[in-house]
């Protein structure tokens, strides 16, 4: 990667993951092992696993990052040095922080590891990020609840060397920077420890406690009312103000999203950062509407640029589900020719067009002219979920390419 061009940072809840993030162009990949992440729904790495992801990542030019951001109770610290101490010996780039005691640790029993300080410690202001600067960092991930002026006006009063991560994608919580108390109140599920239920997606109504079992509507819109369901951020049209504010890297949010999801974000954001750079990092830079439609082809919910044009980001207050325009229905393991090699992930039959993403690649079409089963036999359809088949195309498909039928 070149130093001074803005990093594009992918999520990765497991391996596959992570390997498709690293395939279609992360320059860097954060994950987590079986603690100290917050982000308890994914499957998450053990240690032979984490060596794995490092291995694989580093052979292929990219970095990893391991994120130690919650905040860890006193019976869990006496697990954490040799935790730190093991991502050291198998190559982590930087762990990802939020806890001085965590940070100290780490300088301690993992010296030759960049410390990065996590969203969660809410940095919105220079004074902040020269204090964890002073203390080791070697980069901030700023809390989004900032404008581009706020970032520009941070970087003017910070070292050069000190780098700045802001996210650029994905889902949004309704507390300041995911410091949310909500789904513990009322589920027991503490967010600040990767567990959060997101009840915030939820629709609420009233109940009089006199009236027992009668529920009152308190309506938003005629579905219902979503009191705290913020949108999703997407700032793929932003790259030169980005850059103007001086922002190191670009972080996608979704650890706890799957590896399609993975591959087209992060494909999508590779592509926009290539070319900015590649025309000149001019301010008129409008990313390819190709690339901007492939961000439409993953469930998401209604999108925004976040507090990063100054005021609010805004609620979904019409539902708390997603928009899905595509399903992704199978990846390529190998191909010669017009004779792919598939597995089957969502139902598609012979005849279907389908939408292909390759490593790397732009976008392209491709007919399903014949399937067969792994006993040669021919098929209509894909219906069994992981099915190998042999499927017979209109044109070549490059291994590791992501499949997508548009929905009617």
């Amino acid at each position: 990667m070149d130093n001074n061009k803005m990093e594009v940072l992918s999520p990765a809840g497991d391996m596959e993951c992570l390997m498709k993030a690293v395939d279609f162009g992360a320059d860097a990949v954060f994950l987590a092992g079986h603690e100290f992440g917050m982000r308890t729904a994914s499957k998450n790495f053990d240690a032979d696993e984490l060596a794995r992801a490092v291995e694989y990542a580093h052979t292929r030019g990219s970095k990893i990052y391991v994120t130690c951001n919650t905040l860890p109770r006193n019976s869990e610290l006496a697990r954490l040095p040799d935790f730190l101490s093991a991502c050291q010996h198998i190559g982590v780039d930087a762990f990802i922080i939020a806890d001085l005691g965590v940070l100290e640790l780490a300088k301690k029993y993992a010296p030759a590891v960049e410390c990065h300080i996590s969203t969660q410690a809410g940095i919105v202001n220079y004074a902040a990020a020269n204090a964890f600067y002073n203390l080791g960092a070697s980069r901030v991930v700023l809390a989004r609840e900032m404008s581009f002026d706020e970032i520009a006006d941070i970087r003017a009063h910070i070292p050069s060397e000190l780098e700045i991560e802001v996210f650029v994608h994905g889902a949004m919580c309704v507390s300041f920077s995911g410091r949310c108390l909500i789904s513990a109140y009322m589920t027991g599920r503490d967010a600040n420890r990767g567990d959060c239920a997101q009840p915030c997606r939820w629709k609420y109504h009233l109940y009089e406690e006199n009236r027992q079992g009668q529920y009152f509507p308190v309506e938003e819109k005629d579905g219902g009312t979503y009191l705290y369901n913020s949108k999703d951020m997407c700032l793929i049209d932003y790259i030169p103000q980005l850059y103007k504010a001086g922002v190191s890297s670009l972080k996608i949010e979704g650890r706890a999203k799957s590896a399609y999801y993975a591959a087209v974000v992060t494909n999508a954001y590779r592509h926009a950062v290539d070319g900015f750079y590649s025309g000149g990092c001019k301010d008129d830079y409008r990313v390819h509407q190709r690339i901007r439609q492939e961000l439409e082809k993953i469930s998401h919910r209604e999108y925004s640029q976040g507090f990063y044009l100054g005021g609010q980001p805004g609620q979904n207050t019409e539902n708390g589900g997603y928009i899905r325009h595509y399903d992704f229905v199978a990846t390529c393991d190998s191909s010669n020719g017009t004779d792919a090699q598939i597995i089957q992930r969502n139902r598609f039959f012979t005849g279907d067009t389908l939408d292909v993403l390759p490593p790397g690649g732009i976008p392209f079409d491709v007919v399903i002219e014949k399937m067969y089963n792994e006993y040669g036999e021919s098929v209509d359809s894909a219906p069994h979920p992981m099915q190998r088949l042999k499927a017979v195309t209109s044109c070549n498909i490059p291994a590791g390419s992501m499949l997508r039928k548009k929905r009617d």
